[in-house]
């Protein structure tokens, strides 16, 4: 008998969940409990398990080869195909001496055939008594309906996990967008769709490792604690470490550590990471992300660039076959070589405001405010902060088609390179697909006593309240004393990225487990 404790929570559950333990109830009272099963062998063939897409395949090929069934009717051997495979049950239909239900495994969905006289009694009643969401394993021989459908023809049914929960129905599935967040396990067992989105996501990481390897870089690991914040402009998290009473930052680029390697002689050097900012939530942005960052000694941002392109764009012809995709309702062709343009020229360009002609930090405020642009709150009205705050306010919307914006302004690139021709820029590029940033690239700064004087200027906004700027980081500066080649880097939005192989318009959607508030 079931434990007096446990009935009386069972009736306080909805039906449908108390109904399902008690069945798991009734299952262990007769010592078939379903969670004591260890694993369950599936068919192997030519030293591969077959999923339920495999065993279609393989059953389609040797209809083709050694002619199709006659009225369900198996043949004798070599055409014969038994196989023993395991997944959830997603669907069933029929109650009496015989049933057809759908399994779902890692590859696919395969159609059941139970009939009461082919298998064992107990086998039939307790797969007869089950639900869907159930885990079962079966094995039998492969065969195709009347109706023309590739089903198993079962001759051993086993339950290998109870599910305690009903799914959602599966013709609406889950149509509320929270939830799926919140429950992806369930999301991933409903809908095909957001499935292929992760495959889409793992595909690109493969892509992204396999082009940088080929290319002689080497794939390294960085730390996420650090004991300042730096590489890049932006709110850290902050916690404690207890044993050496000390805060910590969670990282929010892997680029200072990277460089730092690129002195020490790996010439080509990469990561992909999970970085942490603690900033706001959008569709576009998540607290933590992930991105590969790249450094190549000896190269330029011009280098960088054509890599970059080449990279995103083999990425979608190899994923998706084609460079034309639809994101965000715009229609996208990734073909290179994609547009370059100064961010003065697209100033100009979308504004009419011509920034180059300017001298002064008064004539750029002035014609800034023209068009309804004001300095940015708590900083300098700088030249190049008003040309950097008209192009994010009034151009970046505009960027459709891949696009590199290339020159911006010392003040916003504090880890670039100055431009040789004009010391108020620097030979830093970013790249925008449909609105949106996909990249961004330097010529990295080498020259330590510059990089000094931009820690030392980021470091005066920290202590002014700025809590984006970053801080003086020391021993990279010593490490740049020790000399940094001229070396070209990029940090790749891996999220963004597959937000737009996937054609989804919220970062939510191309992650696993989405950081949300407490429900």
């Amino acid at each position: 008998m079931q434990d007096e404790n446990t009935q009386n929570e069972n009736r306080d559950l909805p039906e449908q969940l108390r109904v399902r333990r008690e069945k798991l109830g009734a299952l262990r009272e007769a010592g078939r409990d379903p969670y004591l099963e260890t694993r369950f062998e599936r068919t192997t063939f030519k030293n591969k398990e077959l999923w339920s897409a495999g065993i279609i395949a393989e059953f389609e090929y040797r209809e083709k080869r050694y002619g199709k069934f006659d009225r369900g009717e198996i043949r004798k051997k070599p055409g014969k195909l038994t196989v023993s495979l395991s997944g959830r049950v997603t669907a069933r239909r029929g109650m009496g001496k015989a049933m057809f239900c759908d399994l779902t495994d890692d590859k696919g969905t395969i159609q059941l055939y139970i009939r009461r006289d082919d298998i064992d009694e107990t086998e039939f009643e307790d797969f007869r008594r089950g639900d869907i969401g159930d885990i079962v394993g079966v094995t039998g021989f492969v065969f195709r309906t009347k109706m023309g459908e590739v089903s198993v023809h079962c001759k051993s049914v086993k339950l290998l996990s109870k599910s305690l929960r009903p799914l959602p129905e599966k013709y609406h599935g889950m149509t509320d967008r929270e939830l799926k967040y919140r429950m992806r396990y369930v999301d991933l067992i409903m809908d095909a769709e957001s499935r292929r989105v992760f495959e889409t996501r793992s595909k690109f990481i493969r892509h992204v490792r396999r082009f940088l390897d080929e290319r002689s870089f080497l794939e390294v690991e960085t730390p996420v604690l650090n004991t300042i914040s730096g590489g890049a402009t932006a709110r850290p998290f902050i916690t404690h470490h207890n044993t050496l009473d000390m805060d910590m930052y969670l990282r929010i680029a892997t680029e200072l550590h990277l460089k730092r390697l690129v002195v020490g002689g790996i010439e080509r050097v990469y990561e992909i990471g999970r970085i942490f900012r603690n900033e706001g939530m959008d569709t576009k942005h998540n607290p933590e992300f992930t991105t590969v960052e790249w450094y190549q000694a000896y190269a330029d941002y011009n280098d960088v660039m054509d890599d970059a392109e080449e990279l995103i764009s083999s990425a979608a012809l190899e994923i998706l076959k084609t460079y034309k995709i639809e994101w965000q309702g715009e229609r996208i062709n990734l073909r290179p070589p994609w547009k370059r343009q100064t961010m003065a020229e697209a100033v100009l360009e979308h504004t009419g405001i011509d920034f180059m002609r300017f001298t002064s930090a008064k004539d750029a405020v002035a014609a800034a405010k023209r068009i309804g642009v004001e300095p940015p709150d708590g900083k300098a009205p700088s030249w190049g902060a008003m040309l950097f705050e008209c192009f994010d306010r009034r151009v970046e919307e505009k960027l459709i088609q891949p696009t590199f914006i290339t020159d911006h302004p010392v003040e916003v690139s504090p880890l670039a390179k100055r431009k040789p021709s004009d010391p108020r820029l620097t030979e830093r590029a970013e790249g925008f697909i449909c609105r949106s940033e996909i990249c961004n690239l330097f010529s990295e700064l080498n020259d330590p006593v510059d990089q000094r004087e931009r820690f030392e200027a980021q470091a005066r906004a920290r202590a002014g309240g700025d809590l984006e700027a970053g801080m003086m980081d020391e021993d990279f500066l010593v490490a740049l004393e020790y000399g940094l080649p001229p070396t070209g880097g990029i940090g790749i939005g891996i999220d963004r990225a597959v937000m737009m192989l996937t054609g989804r318009d919220s970062i939510r959607d191309v992650l696993l487990f989405p950081t949300m508030r407490n429900a």
